[in-house]
């Protein structure tokens, strides 16, 4: 019989973080849970991710004789790296950071204010933006993404403006972002992109409100009559109850049960509503919840791509000598960080399961451990090709393995003494009882691999 304690951790760290580190085996089934969620919401320092490859400086650029494609193509060579390095950085403190909890939050906001854009430079500040908020006040939260170039741009409100209103943001602001669709009308659209006109950014990528471009109007939205800006809209959306049922249930889902429990959420939304929005203090309180605990709640979820991966990270000590391949695996199985398919972010559950991306999913751990090679194409029709069909071709040509060196003999050490699916399966009793006898005649390794290989391992 495993510990209860260590089954209620191990559901924790899944779900506040990005499941077990190697470092904290050997004392999670002892730890208290109160410890470990402090552990979880700790708040250092915080280190904004950027990326390293240098920007072309125009003034030194010896790329001025040559001809426009080649400058062109120079460009997007450089930002798909910048937007590479951004990518691996991120999932880097996923894997690594003693945050983690801020992490997986910036990971579920990441998903809620989908973006994509280009320019790397937009990337990184909506993607800081993000981090920086995200056990924050939603309030904050809300109004540094509305104003951020990345979504400004990606939603054209550079094209809203007076007398030419474009709907586009004001919509997506009310029908994914806060309330969800049925709390708002098609009048409250109209009326609310007017308020967004002239909500606009610079080349440096700040901020600004083009008082030319502003309807100075009288507007009614959501019943209320005034001169409203961007910003007004905004609070009149805070004020609604429906902006805070919305983000609990989305939250509930993401960190609890897909099913959702009314009595629960309704709750949880009140007090989040009335605590103005506190992101820390919610989750504080899902997490501090028996009923969060509840075995209905542990192993229901599949896990998304980018979490399924840095758990393995987590749990394997590796060195990787080609970390841009990992972008490679993102691709294949559907999710790729900076590049969600659309404003709707990724979908979640049995989505992330086809014929395809299972049989990979199942074989990561031999990939990985150079048991076997990477032997896959991206689907060819998929939304992250973007009519790049020619890239992709020439790509896969180039698909390496991540080039992987784990430390077998830490992992031998830790799960010397262990029940090794006790720490890396949600619900060990799901496997089968000759499948665990089988694999504990293996070394610890292959028991590992093994245990990775499972359809059970897909679970959190």
């Amino acid at each position: 019989m495993m510990a209860d304690s260590l089954l209620k951790n191990k559901h924790l760290l899944w779900r506040a973080g990005f499941g077990v580190g190697i470092n904290q085996v050997d004392d999670l089934k002892n730890k208290n849970i109160k410890t470990l969620m402090n552990e979880l919401f700790k708040e250092d320092h915080f280190i904004e991710i950027n990326y390293d490859t240098p920007d072309i400086d125009p003034t030194v650029d010896p790329m001025n004789d040559t001809n426009p494609a080649d400058k062109k193509k120079e460009m997007q060579r450089i930002n798909r790296e910048q937007n590479n390095e951004l990518n691996l950085n991120f999932l880097n403190q996923m894997v690594n950071s003693k945050e983690q909890m801020r992490e997986k939050m910036a990971f579920f906001w990441h998903g809620h204010f989908a973006s994509r854009v280009i320019n790397p430079k937009f990337n990184r500040q909506l993607l800081n933006t993000i981090r920086k908020n995200a056990l924050g006040s939603f309030k904050d939260l809300l109004f540094e993404v509305s104003q951020s170039p990345a979504m400004l741009n990606f939603l054209n409100n550079q094209q809203n403006k007076k007398d030419h209103p474009n709907e586009n943001f004001a919509r997506e602001v009310m029908e994914l972002f806060t309330m969800g669709r049925g709390n708002y009308t098609e009048k409250d659209v109209r009326e609310g992109a007017r308020a967004f006109t002239g909500w606009s950014y610079d080349k440096e990528g700040n901020f600004k409100e083009r008082k030319n471009l502003h309807d100075e109007g009288v507007k009614i939205f959501l019943g209320k009559t005034g001169n409203f800006n961007g910003g007004d809209v905004l609070n009149i959306i805070l004020e609604q109850k429906a902006t805070s049922q919305f983000i609990t249930t989305k939250i509930y889902k993401f960190f609890v049960n897909e099913n959702v429990d009314h009595n629960i959420v309704n709750k949880l939304s009140t007090n989040f509503y009335n605590s103005g929005y506190d992101i820390k203090k919610l989750l504080t309180e899902i997490f501090s919840s028996s009923w969060f605990y509840d075995q209905k709640n542990i192993g229901n979820r599949i896990k998304s791509p980018v979490e399924l991966m840095a758990g393995m990270m987590r749990i394997l000590p590796m060195q990787i000598q080609n970390p841009e391949n990992l972008i490679v695996y993102q691709k294949l199985l559907g999710q790729m960080l900076l590049y969600p398919p659309n404003v709707s972010g990724w979908p979640n559950g049995k989505s992330w399961i086809d014929s395809s991306t299972l049989m990979l999913r199942l074989q990561v751990p031999q990939i990985w451990s150079g048991l076997r090679p990477l032997e896959y194409t991206p689907r060819q029709d998929d939304d992250i090709d973007m009519g790049m069909k020619s890239r992709e071709t020439s790509l896969n040509k180039s698909f390496k393995n991540p080039n992987i060196t784990i430390d077998w003999n830490r992992v031998d050490m830790i799960f010397a003494q262990k029940n090794c699916e006790d720490y890396l399966l949600q619900n060990p009793k799901s496997l089968d009882i000759n499948t665990v006898k089988n694999f504990s005649d293996k070394s610890i390794k292959m028991t590992v691999i093994n245990l990775m290989s499972t359809p059970e391992y897909q679970l959190m």
